[in-house]
C-alpha cells in the first residue's frame, strides 16, 4: 500500500506503530482498525516493547463519524464494536508493554486506546477528551478504559460533559505517566522503552500478565495468582542471575527466560 493507514517501524527490539491517516485525525476507521489489527498480531519475534505513536494534528480522533453514517443497522454497529474492543484486548493480552506516544488531541475510543496502553506519554500540546456525549452517543466503550485509569468521579464528569483535559491534567488524574514538551516526546518515551528494555523479559511478561489478571479479581484470588506468578516466574534462570548479581554487587547478565 503506498499510503498505509499504520507504519510499522521495527528497530533495536522496539516496534513502532505510527497512524497514518492525518488528514482524518486518524480516525478508527474499518481499514485502520484492520491495519493496526494485522500489525499487532504480526509483530516481530524479537520486539520487546511496542510504541504506538500517529502523524499530524491528532493521536486519534476516535471512530470514523462519516464512515458510521453510512450505516443504519445495529448488526454492522455490533460488528464494529466488537472489533475495535478486540483490538484493545490485543493491547492487553500481547507480551509486550505498549506505550502510547502522544503528540495531539485524543478524543473518544482515541482517549481509549491511550487509556488501554500500559504505559502513555504525551506532549504537553496533547489534549484528552471522551466526548460522544456532544453528538448525543454516550462514549460507553471508552469508559472502559477510562475508569480503569482515573477515579469514577473525574472519570464520570468527563463522559458526561465531554469536556476536555489538558495534559499536565492527565498526568495528574492518571491517564497519563508523563506529560513533556514536545520536542522531547520521542526522545522521551524511547528511554522509557529502553528502561523496559534493560528488564528480564521474562519478567516483564509475567509482571503484564499478571497485572492485569489479579485487577479482576477478589483480594484472595488476586493474591493467589500473585503467588502462582511469582512461584513460576522464581524458575526462570533471570531470576536466579538477578540475585546473583545483588548479592555479588554486579550488573546482571539476563539471557531472558
Amino acid at each position: 500500500m503506498s499510503n498505509p493507514f499504520v507504519i510499522a517501524e521495527h528497530t533495536d527490539s522496539v516496534s513502532r506503530l505510527t497512524l497514518n491517516r492525518p488528514d482524518s485525525f486518524n480516525a478508527l476507521s474499518e481499514g485502520m482498525l484492520d491495519s493496526l489489527q494485522h500489525e499487532l498480531d504480526t509483530l516481530p519475534g524479537d520486539t520487546r516493547v511496542v510504541v504506538l505513536a500517529a502523524k499530524g494534528r491528532a493521536f486519534c480522533a476516535g471512530h470514523d463519524l462519516k464512515e458510521m453514517r453510512q450505516h443504519t443497522d445495529q448488526a454492522y454497529f455490533d460488528a464494529l464494536f466488537k472489533r475495535c474492543s478486540h483490538l484493545m484486548t490485543t493491547l492487553l493480552t500481547i507480551r509486550q508493554p505498549v506505550i502510547a506516544e502522544v503528540q495531539g488531541l485524543a478524543t473518544a475510543a482515541g482517549c481509549q486506546l491511550v487509556g488501554t496502553c500500559d504505559l502513555a506519554v504525551a506532549s504537553t500540546k496533547a489534549t484528552f477528551a471522551v466526548s460522544g456525549i456532544d453528538v448525543g452517543l454516550f462514549c460507553s466503550t471508552p469508559s472502559v478504559a477510562l475508569s480503569r485509569n482515573v477515579s469514577r468521579k473525574r472519570a464520570m464528569n468527563m463522559l458526561m460533559t465531554g469536556e476536555f483535559i489538558n495534559a499536565e491534567t492527565a498526568c495528574d488524574w492518571g491517564l497519563i505517566n508523563q506529560a513533556v514538551d514536545d520536542a522531547i516526546l520521542t526522545e522521551s518515551v524511547l528511554n522509557l522503552a529502553n528502561r523496559i528494555i534493560a528488564k528480564s523479559e521474562v519478567a516483564v511478561r509475567t509482571g503484564k500478565e499478571l497485572f492485569y489478571k489479579q485487577l479482576e479479581c477478589g483480594i484472595e484470588d488476586a493474591y493467589a495468582l500473585a503467588g502462582n506468578a511469582m512461584a513460576c516466574n522464581m524458575m526462570a534462570y533471570d531470576v536466579g542471575e538477578g540475585i546473583d548479581a545483588f548479592i555479588e554487587k554486579r550488573a546482571p547478565e539476563f539471557k531472558h527466560r
